[in-house]
């Protein structure tokens, strides 16, 4: 019985696999773009990635990190400043947000400092339970209390500008 060969091009065996299981991601913010990384819960980076610091982007960047696994940790450098909207958005998600800080500059020296390599980090921290600072909500009487205080701070500075 004669062999017929294939036209079709061989199917990589390289070509990673789509884990069942839980992913955890991890962010570097910034004020225009976010970078993320998605890492299996046994630490291996699956994926690396940009988006913007928006709210299409924060959208994005949750249904890309999805594709990998159930997304269900995450760790935000920054939850107060440049990450804060995207806590936030991915608290109300469901998603449970751990503020990263930044590692240390004498290990930052010694493996080099990155953009993907920080996103890396926060996801490693929240894996090895260094990090456990939960992310603010940015609700409640404590914002309350905050948002009083800002809008009396702005008043007393209008009315000082006009006198």
């Amino acid at each position: 019985m004669p062999t017929t060969v294939s036209s079709a091009p061989p199917v990589p065996q390289n070509r990673r696999r789509r884990p069942a299981g839980e992913v955890v991601l991890g962010v570097d913010t910034h004020r225009d773009a976010h970078v993320g990384a998605v890492l299996s819960v046994m630490g291996e980076v699956l994926a690396a990635g940009e988006f913007p610091a928006t709210a299409a982007g924060y959208r994005d960047l949750l249904k890309w990190a999805g594709k990998w696994g159930a997304v269900r940790r995450a760790g935000v450098e920054g939850t107060g400043t440049y990450g804060a909207s995207l806590s936030r958005y991915l608290l109300a998600q469901g998603v449970d947000v751990f503020d990263v800080n930044w590692i240390d500059r004498a290990d930052r020296r010694r493996r080099g400092k990155s953009d993907p390599l920080d996103a890396q980090n926060a996801a490693r921290a929240v894996l090895s339970g260094r990090a456990r600072a939960r992310a603010k909500a940015g609700d409640g009487p404590v914002q309350i209390a905050r948002m009083y205080k800002l809008t009396k701070a702005s008043a007393v500075k209008a009315r000082t500008q006009c006198l």
